[in-house]
Order: C-alpha cells, then structure tokens, then sequence
C-alpha cells in the first residue's frame, strides 16, 4: 500500500490541516511568508501530523482540536529541518534546493525560530495542558538530540548505545509525542496513551534507521536528497558501526578514516557497506522496532484507523524514499 492510500481514511483531516499550516503561516514579514510558503509547497510525507490524526480517530475523536495540534507538531518538525539544514550545510531535501540554499542560512534559522514560537502559541490556544506538557517536553529532547549528534560528527568509535539515543531524541521523540498526543485529544485512557506513545517511539526509529539503509541502498532522486549526506558529514550511522564490527581490517579502516574526516571515497565505503551485512542488520533492526509498535496496538478496538496505523508499519520498513 502507497501512502496515498494509506492516508485516505484521513483524507479530509489532512486537508484541514494543511488549512490551518498556511493560515497560521501569514505574516506581515513577507520573507517569513515566503519561505514558509517555499516550504509548504516542498510536500514531505507529513507522517508525524497524519500519525496524529490516526491516533485520535482511532480512539474515537470526533472533534477538530486535532487539526491544530497536527499543525503544531509540522511547525515542530520543519523548524528542525530548518536548523538541521543549516548544521548539516545541506543544500537538497524532497527533490529541491534547501531553504537555507535558497534564502540564505540566516534567513533559516530565523524563520525556524518563527515557527517554533507560533507552534507554542497554538498549544497554548488548544487548551490542552496535557498536550502541551507533551510537545514542549518533546522540543526540548529534540534540540538535545542535536547536541548529542553534533557531538557525534567525526567521531568513529561511536556506540551502538550512543547512537540509538541520539536517534530516539532526534527524530522518534517527535513520532512519540505525535501519537501519544492524537490519544490524549481523544481522551484515551493512560494504558492507551502509553500505547500510543510506544508506537510513535518504535515507528519513529524504524523510520530513521530505513532512511540509514536508504543513504547506502536509495538512488538520489527517488529519495530527494543527495545519497551519501549522512557520510559526508562524518555521521557515524549503523549501516557504518556494523561495518566496524564485522568488516575487514582493510573495511574498517576504510570507514574508520572516512567518518573521521568527513572526505573519503564514498563509492569506496559504499561497496563496503554492501560487502558486509550492514544494510540487512540495519534492516532487520528495523522490522525489529516496527513489529515492536504493531504489537502496542494489539488490544485497541478494531477500525480503519487502526488498520492504517498497523499498515504504517509495514510502510516505515519497505519503502525506498
């Protein structure tokens, strides 16, 4: 199932959405509307706010409080993107130039700033004290997750350990806080909403460490990024630190030299990738974590929405963008 399809439960709550992300946009800065715009009309899979929806339909949500706190966690989502691009010196995502390519870093991290304060002054409108609790919390794990990646960068001795954190801080906190948010809209129960956020966190990390294998394995246009990124900023991903352990001297050195210095021979540490059985360890780990979020739905009442939180599983794990 495409994600088209998979999202068509929630067709009109996306839509709803993504009226609320461009009305809540306008400003009377005009570059701030400009590069917002610039961003919206980049697309991206919207998997963290669409998680939200789900979740709370799932759990019998019938009101409209949802489409703004989704909205609240796509501001969260690309004003990191907007900071990481900046970081990461990225000049491509989603098919296009980058907005800090584009307009200029400063310009980005500004407008990134922009975003995350109108996203707490729409958690403050939802009147949700245990949803904001959630996002702000959340934001706060995401910018140290940055730190703990920055500290990272270069660094070839990284852990298995070290590197889980950084990814569970950095990108499956905001999956987490998506779904256990959709359930707090819905007035679930506290097992539910413990549920809910197990599932964002597994789905979360799964999503990451396919878009590892996808670095390695994905052609650059189908992924809208250019291949290899993640090595040339000398970030020590777990296709590598498998490669590490079970590579050949000649392998591990290879890689070894290339995350220290950020310029080695990409094709080089590819093909060591490829040699070993890094891609398939790091995808087994995948499937790992997204079987671990299908089974924290295993007692939720049957429904559609419930059926496309389980097909996102299943998604998060086999694509190839």
């Amino acid at each position: 199932m495409n994600l088209t399809d998979l999202l068509a439960p929630i067709d009109d709550d996306m839509k709803a959405m993504d009226a609320v992300i461009r009305a809540r946009l306008d400003s009377e800065v005009v570059l701030i509307r400009t590069i917002g715009e610039y961003i919206v009309a980049a697309g991206g899979k919207r998997m963290r706010p669409a998680m939200l929806l789900m979740v709370a339909r799932a759990l019998g949500y019938q009101g409209t409080t949802h489409h703004l706190l989704a909205a609240v966690v796509e501001f969260i989502h690309t004003a990191t993107l907007l900071h990481d691009d900046v970081v990461d010196e990225s000049d491509m995502r989603r098919g296009r130039q980058t907005a800090n390519a584009v307009f200029g870093n400063a310009a980005s991290v500004l407008v990134g700033d922009y975003l995350y304060s109108r996203s707490f002054e729409m958690m403050v409108e939802s009147g949700s004290m245990p949803a904001m609790t959630v996002l702000s919390a959340a934001t706060t794990v995401i910018a140290e997750g940055e730190v703990l990646q920055l500290l990272n960068v270069h660094d070839p001795d990284v852990s298995l350990e070290r590197y889980l954190q950084v990814v569970r801080y950095k990108t499956a906190k905001l999956f987490e806080a998506a779904a256990q948010v959709g359930a707090i809209v819905a007035g679930a129960t506290p097992e539910q909403q413990a549920a809910a956020a197990a599932y964002g966190r597994h789905i979360g990390t799964a999503f990451q460490l396919v878009d590892d294998v996808l670095d390695y394995g994905g052609n650059a246009e189908a992924l809208g990024k250019n291949v290899g990124d993640d090595l040339r900023e000398g970030k020590p991903t777990l296709p590598l630190i498998r490669v590490m352990e079970v590579g050949t001297p000649a392998q591990r050195f290879l890689v070894h030299d290339a995350i220290l210095h950020g310029d080695g021979d990409f094709e080089a540490v590819a093909r060591a990738v490829q040699e070993t059985d890094a891609l398939e360890y790091t995808r087994k780990a995948a499937v790992a974590e997204a079987e671990l979020a299908r089974s924290a739905l295993g007692d939720w009442p049957l429904s559609i929405h419930r059926d496309s939180l389980l097909e996102l599983c299943s998604f998060a794990v086999s694509r190839d963008r």
